[in-house]
């Protein structure tokens, strides 16, 4: 049932003249194989993970480069790099919990003794909830929904405690910039 370019293996011998060794690259690795020649390991493992230090490290020991734009809906350039759909994530945790990606990478940078409380806050007033909308097409296309459709959905994910409508935009009704 594995299909490459949309073509099964099948196909691709019978009607293409490919070799069986010519789609070995391109097959998954077999479950036996995987288990007794793989090993997983986390930079956890082996340095404190603080994620603005791991960030340096991997800059330092292996040439990583940061996205040339700021990840949407925070303030880092070195998250999220290999995930398109990754800022719906984040945006759908706002929506649904009033709590966003800047909410999250802020905190941990506070935990961590790399920015204050009141730097977080001023992120996460900035940042937190602001909608992935670079690759908002690709993921229309990939749910195969609409705009409208996709609208709703996040509408009704709007909890009536966490959010409330002012001038006829959503808002938090509780925020960590609000001094009440």
């Amino acid at each position: 049932n594995t299909y490459l370019s949309g073509l099964s293996i099948k196909e691709l011998i019978k009607d293409h003249d490919f070799k069986m060794n010519d789609l070995k690259t391109f097959l998954p690795a077999k479950m036996d194989e995987l288990k007794k020649n793989l090993k997983i390991l986390y930079l956890g493992y082996f340095i404190n993970w603080i994620p603005q230090e791991a960030y340096y490290y991997a800059v330092e020991n292996t040439g990583f480069e940061t996205n040339p734009d700021r990840t949407e809906g925070t303030f880092s350039k070195y998250a999220s790099l290999d995930d398109l759909t990754d800022g719906f994530h984040y945006y759908l945790s706002y929506i649904k919990f009033g709590i966003g990606r800047t909410t999250s990478d802020s905190a941990h940078e506070v935990r961590d003794n790399k920015i204050t409380r009141e730097e977080a806050i001023t992120l996460v007033k900035k940042y937190d909830g602001e909608f992935p909308k670079k690759y908002f097409t690709e993921t229309l296309e990939y749910l195969d929904i609409s705009e409208d459709y996709f609208w709703k959905v996040i509408d009704s994910w709007r909890s009536p405690h966490i959010w409330r409508k002012n001038n006829n935009e959503w808002e938090l009704k509780k925020a960590v910039w609000y001094n009440d």
